[in-house]
């Protein structure tokens, strides 16, 4: 089975825009990992719009099964991911004030760069992941780098999907994949993935390990609840 680690940025985000304390992101993690999901994702910015860096050390305490900490590998980024020792971190490649990810790494570009930070925190026993786009040579070039897996960005795939070109919108996933695979990665997902399209991705990634989903999710939830759709994920992953 497809792990499904819920990504909690927009709770997050709803609880700054009053501040105080509600929703509470500590409770709300508790619950998602409760209601079965497999994985908690958080991904603090340098202006701590959403998740703030004191989230990050309390989650630390709090979930139970996979943690995984994405952001841009910054100084400030950098400490913050040896303090709290997540089960995994994400490397994403988003300008400080992009308002979300937007692209994956140029892996050949950013090879030095990417071995040096990789290196790092597998030193520091944290599994890694870097964000790639679904190009083969990409791929290859990730595997240069030490990491443990990637995480292909599913946009593309969404976009294409929603207008009814399933054949189109899967096929550069599938040939991403096959390098992965062939070049022994581990496999994540995310971005733009929902109840809609997420099985279809699922059924066609070869070992597809794991897919972070967060703002589909939470937005599904205002009409189905939080606990049906975490569940109706999971059905579909299975």
């Amino acid at each position: 089975m497809t792990k499904l680690s819920v990504n909690i940025n927009k709770l997050a985000t709803l609880r700054n825009s009053r501040g105080g304390n509600m929703p509470n992101l500590i409770k709300s993690a508790r619950d998602i990992e409760s209601f079965g999901a497999q994985g908690i994702t958080i991904h603090p910015r340098p202006d701590e719009r959403h998740i703030r860096y004191s989230d990050a050390h309390e989650l630390k305490d709090v979930v139970t099964t996979e943690y995984n900490i994405e952001g841009n590998p910054i100084t400030k980024f950098i400490d913050l991911v040896l303090d709290v020792k997540p089960t995994q971190v994400t490397l994403v490649p988003d300008a400080e004030d992009a308002i979300t990810s937007n692209a994956g790494w140029d892996t050949i570009k950013n090879k030095a760069f990417l071995v040096d930070v990789i290196q790092t925190f597998k030193n520091n026993g944290i599994r890694t992941s870097i964000f790639v786009d679904p190009n083969v040579e990409m791929v290859k070039g990730a595997a240069e780098t030490g990491t443990d897996r990637i995480e292909l960005y599913t946009e593309s795939f969404a976009e294409e999907f929603a207008k009814g070109k399933k054949a189109e919108s899967i096929q550069p996933f599938v040939e991403a994949a096959n390098m992965a695979n062939e070049l022994g990665l581990g496999i994540n997902a995310g971005h733009d993935l929902n109840l809609d399209n997420v099985k279809y991705f699922k059924d066609h990634i070869p070992n597809l390990l794991e897919v972070s989903i967060g703002h589909a999710l939470i937005c599904e939830s205002l009409y189905l609840g939080l606990e049906n759709v975490v569940n109706m994920y999971l059905h579909r992953l299975k």
